[in-house]
């Protein structure tokens, strides 16, 4: 992960920039320089070696880097190339664009049901699978609105006969989106925490507390 500790020099908040050089097929040119663009990204150098494939020298943020890696290798489909260099410091280069996407946070604590993701996909992209252990204030995915959401992901379906009782072996999960640290230290935003244990990752909101979210967003 690269160096993201800004230093004062001369009065001036300054951070460190890194050299940073990727080869793409040139039809990934475009989208690429797009995501780098967005993350404060400035190209110095391109290079089209006329075998279809381009060669692009980018001075960038090193906070820019944060979850790069793995969107390049989306964007690229896996063709791509990239490495970088700690070049110096610059002085602050701005902010760098949060996700526009809300929440979807748990309201309660237990375990994951096939029946409650089920009927939550809909929502957006969730970061858990069944049997998952969740508390309240968990993030378990990304909503697809821009505003967050408290759902229950532990609801169980009320067994009124026997025939009910195996009809979640039938429900067809979408894979859930797993974050990586990396990732999920993009993913947050000012009111979220990454919270790494020895077996996982997980992502949660500072205040836990679904009640006293909205009071503590009002008198910032």
């Amino acid at each position: 992960m690269p160096e993201t500790v800004t230093r004062t020099i001369n009065g001036a908040l300054h951070e460190p920039m890194e050299t940073l050089v990727i080869d793409v097929p040139e039809e990934y040119v475009g989208v690429v320089t797009q995501q780098i663009g967005m993350r404060r990204g400035r190209m110095q150098k391109m290079q089209n070696n006329g075998h279809g494939r381009v060669r692009l020298e980018f001075r960038i943020p090193s906070r820019g880097l944060i979850g790069f890696r793995s969107q390049f290798l989306t964007d690229t489909r896996g063709t791509g190339l990239l490495n970088h260099l700690f070049d110096g410091y610059e002085p602050w280069q701005g902010q760098i664009s949060k996700r526009m996407t809300g929440a979807l946070v748990s309201d309660r604590t237990g375990r994951t049901t096939a029946y409650a993701l089920f009927h939550l996909q809909p929502r957006g992209t969730l970061f858990v699978t069944e049997g998952t252990s969740v508390y309240e204030g968990m993030i378990v995915g990304e909503n697809s609105r821009d505003n967050d959401l408290d759902i229950n992901v532990t609801k169980e379906k009320k067994m009124s006969n026997m025939r009910s009782s195996g009809a979640d072996e039938a429900l067809q999960l979408v894979p859930p989106r797993l974050l990586s640290m990396e990732q999920a230290i993009e993913f947050i935003k000012e009111d979220e925490l990454v919270e790494i244990t020895p077996t996982s990752v997980r992502i949660r909101k500072k205040v836990l507390d679904p009640h006293k979210r909205p009071k503590i967003r009002d008198d910032k």
